[in-house]
């Protein structure tokens, strides 16, 4: 996959302070980066159009496994119970 170079400001003193607080837990700054942009890539972007771009790519999409469903189940009465719709 073709990368692309993302140049933003901030504040430098903030970013120094950053660096040296990373760098103590062996963390890069970019790699931090990168997991915040594909965050963001995850909550913004549609599903299927992450699908369509990762096939595009050669990447297997992730299989989403369907949700479970619930037994519906009658309202019980007074005289009865619960029993399960058929």
């Amino acid at each position: 996959m073709k990368t692309a170079s993302i140049t933003v400001s901030f504040d430098e003193e903030k970013l120094n302070a950053l660096k040296m607080y990373l760098e103590q837990k062996d963390i890069k700054t970019e790699d931090e980066l990168v997991k915040a942009l594909e965050v963001l890539y995850t909550k913004t972007v549609p599903a299927g159009v992450r699908e369509f771009i990762d096939m595009r790519s050669g990447v297997m999409p992730k299989a989403t496994a369907p949700k479970p469903r619930k037994a519906k189940t009658s309202v019980s009465s007074a005289v009865g119970e619960a029993k399960p719709e058929v």
